[in-house]
C-alpha cells in the first residue's frame, strides 16, 4: 500500500512538473521563435507579429523606418542572443555564441497588400546583434540565414509555387534591408508538400549531407548605394590610404553588389599566399587588424556610406588562385576574421571578378558557360580559409548589368519553442 501510494505522489509530481511553467523563468518576457542553421551561420528566425511595433508597415524600407525597428525590437533581441556582453563576448546569457555567423536574427511577415503579393510571398528583416554592445544592425543582408527564410515561409504558409514534377518549391523573398528580391528555389515532399532538408548536397563548414537550396539574387547591383553598376566612385580601382594622416596608396576595388565590399590584395597588406596563416596575423596583430579596418572605413567614405556601420561595407581580402579555386579570400566580419566568407560578399567578389578591370577580375581567369543571346553566365569558385564556395552570375553582356547572382546553401530548423529574455 504504502508503494503504491508513493508511486502516485511521483506520478502526480510528475505530471505537475510537465505542466508547470519552468523554474525561474519570466513567462511574459518571451516569444515564440525557431532556431535554425542556415548555411555555415545559425540564429533565430521570428515572425514579425510576435515582436512590438516599429509603427511603421513592413513595406516602409526607409532609413528611418529601420531605425524605428531597431529601436523597438532592441529590448528583446539583444538578451534573447545574450548581448551586450562587453567582457568576456561569449553571449552565455543568451541563444548567441560569440561570433558574428551565430549572432544573427531572421524576422518575416507575410506581404501586406496585394501590390506587395505581386513581386513577394515573404518580407525579411536581417538583424546582426553586437556581441559586446547588443546593438542591433539592420544595415546589410545575409546570404548564409536567407537560405533558411524561404523553405519556413512556405511551411508556414506566407506563399510560393510547388512544382509537383520537379518536387521542388520557388519562394520569392524581398529583403528590406537592401531593398532586393531573392528567389529561393529548395525540396518539398509529403501532402501537402513541406520543406525536405534531406539531400546528398553538402557545404564546406557543415558536416554531412542536406537537400540543396538555390538563392538567385535579382538584379543585385546597388544594393546599398544605388550603383546600377556595381562600382560606387564609377572606378574599378581605387587608391585608400591605410592610416589617418598618410597618403592614399593602397588600390582597393569598392563594389556594390548584394552586400557592398572593399576589395584589397593581400600583398599590399605584406601578406603571403597562405589564406589560414594570414587570417591568424590579422587576428593576432593589433596594428595590422587596425590597418584593415582603416581601410575599410576609407572604403565607406568613398562610397557614401557611414564608416562607422560595422555591417557594411566588409573588407575582404584577396589571394591569387590555387589549383582548385579561381580566386581565395580572407573576409572580415563586424571586426572579426571570417572563418570562411559572408555570402552576400562571396556573391559581391563574383560579381566584381566579371567586372573588367577591378583587383578581382585581373586574378580571376573568369570562366564563361552557357553563353545565349545578349546573356552570359559564369561561375567561379572562391576559396576561404575552411573551404570553398561557388558563385554564379549572369550579366546583360549588351551593357554589363549585372542580371542575377547566384550560390547554393543547405538549412534546416533546429528547434521550435519560446526564447526567453
Amino acid at each position: 500500500m504504502q508503494r503504491t501510494r508513493l508511486l502516485a505522489q511521483r506520478a502526480m509530481s510528475a505530471r505537475q512538473f510537465s505542466t508547470s511553467p519552468p523554474c525561474l523563468v519570466s513567462p511574459e518576457r518571451s516569444f515564440p521563435a525557431y532556431f535554425v542553421r542556415g548555411g555555415t551561420s545559425n540564429g533565430l528566425i521570428i515572425r514579425e507579429d510576435v515582436l512590438p511595433s516599429s509603427g511603421r508597415p513592413t513595406s516602409d524600407v526607409s532609413a528611418a523606418a529601420m531605425t524605428a525597428r531597431a529601436a523597438a525590437w532592441a529590448p528583446l533581441l539583444a538578451p534573447a542572443m545574450g548581448s551586450p556582453d562587453p567582457q568576456a563576448a561569449r553571449q552565455l546569457d543568451g541563444m548567441g555564441s560569440g561570433v558574428s555567423s551565430t549572432s544573427k536574427i531572421c524576422v518575416i511577415s507575410p506581404p501586406s497588400s496585394d501590390a506587395e503579393r505581386a513581386d513577394r510571398d515573404v518580407n525579411f528583416t536581417f538583424v546582426q546583434v553586437g556581441i559586446r554592445d547588443g546593438s542591433l544592425d539592420l544595415a546589410g543582408n545575409c546570404g548564409n540565414m536567407i537560405s533558411v527564410v524561404g523553405p519556413l515561409a512556405f511551411d508556414l504558409g506566407y506563399g510560393g509555387t510547388h512544382q509537383d514534377s520537379s518536387g521542388k518549391a520557388v519562394v520569392r523573398i524581398f529583403n528590406t534591408n537592401t531593398k532586393k528580391l531573392i528567389q529561393s528555389t529548395f525540396s518539398v515532399a509529403g501532402s501537402p508538400p513541406r520543406y525536405s532538408s534531406q539531400g546528398d548536397y553538402s557545404i564546406d563548414g557543415v558536416p554531412g549531407t542536406h537537400s540543396r537550396i538555390t538563392l538567385s539574387f535579382l538584379r543585385p547591383a546597388g544594393a546599398k548605394t544605388g550603383a546600377a553598376n556595381g562600382l560606387p566612385t564609377g572606378n574599378p580601382v581605387d587608391l585608400l590610404s591605410p592610416g589617418e594622416g598618410e597618403p592614399a596608396t593602397v588600390q582597393a576595388s569598392l563594389v556594390d553588389v548584394s552586400n557592398p565590399g572593399v576589395f584589397v590584395l593581400a600583398s599590399s597588406l605584406g601578406l603571403g599566399e597562405d589564406t589560414v596563416a594570414a587570417a591568424k596575423a590579422i587576428e593576432t596583430d593589433p596594428v595590422l587588424k587596425a590597418k584593415v579596418d582603416h581601410l575599410r572605413r576609407e572604403g565607406a567614405v568613398r562610397m557614401g556610406m557611414d564608416p562607422k556601420t560595422e555591417s557594411v561595407p566588409k573588407i575582404v581580402i584577396l589571394f591569387p588562385p590555387s589549383q582548385d579555386t579561381d580566386i581565395r579570400c580572407v573576409a572580415l566580419s563586424m571586426g572579426q576574421v571570417h572563418k570562411a566568407v559572408p555570402l552576400t560578399l562571396a556573391l559581391c567578389l563574383g560579381a566584381a571578378a566579371r567586372i573588367p578591370d577591378t583587383l578581382a577580375s585581373q586574378l580571376v581567369e573568369t570562366k564563361t558557360r552557357g553563353s545565349t543571346g545578349s546573356t552570359s553566365s559564369s561561375t567561379i569558385v572562391i576559396g576561404h580559409p575552411s573551404g570553398r564556395v561557388d558563385v554564379g552570375t549572369t550579366l546583360d553582356e549588351a551593357d554589363g548589368t549585372i542580371l542575377s547572382a547566384e550560390l547554393h546553401r543547405t538549412a534546416r530548423v533546429l528547434m521550435e519553442g519560446k526564447v526567453y529574455y
